[in-house]
């Protein structure tokens, strides 16, 4: 069974940006999801394909670095690979410390978020893979007899 298209969330509150990364991914033969908020991405549901989320660093409301501490306590291991018009420093150290993929400023260049994201599903996909593999082992332990 072929392995599904991967699927790119976008967060982003400017709607121009939003729909031109939107574009990009799309023409890179992946699907792409876009959200003006953190909120509106936390309420869909979980992917069930291999995805990254490309989010704003800077938004109303829950901002990416809050986004990014909320999926951790939610368990959603998405990879992430932050964009910002504003980065500077501590910003970027506390992304990738918190485990983001890449930090990259706006104006993005094409190819390197194009990488990043490639980067980020393949990460996506092994963390799936490794995911099965262990449902397969305890489906097979516990179906193991007590002898």
């Amino acid at each position: 069974m072929p392995e599904p298209v991967a699927t790119v969330f976008v967060v982003d509150d400017d709607a121009s940006i939003r729909e031109a990364l939107a574009s990009l991914v799309r023409s890179a033969g992946l699907k792409a999801e876009t959200f003006a908020t953190a909120q509106e991405f936390l309420a869909r549901a979980p992917a069930d394909a291999p995805s990254c989320l490309v989010l704003d660093v800077r938004m109303p409301g829950l901002s990416g670095l809050d986004l990014q501490s909320r999926m951790r306590e939610l368990n959603l291991e998405i990879p992430v690979v932050f964009i910002t018009g504003h980065g500077d420093v501590p910003t970027s150290v506390r992304a990738m410390k918190a485990g983001a993929l890449e930090f990259l400023t706006k104006p993005v260049i094409e190819k390197e978020l194009l990488d990043a994201i490639a980067r980020a599903i393949e990460r996506d996909r092994a963390i799936r893979r490794r995911q099965a593999e262990i449902g397969e082992l305890n489906d097979r332990y516990g179906s193991l007899t007590p002898r």
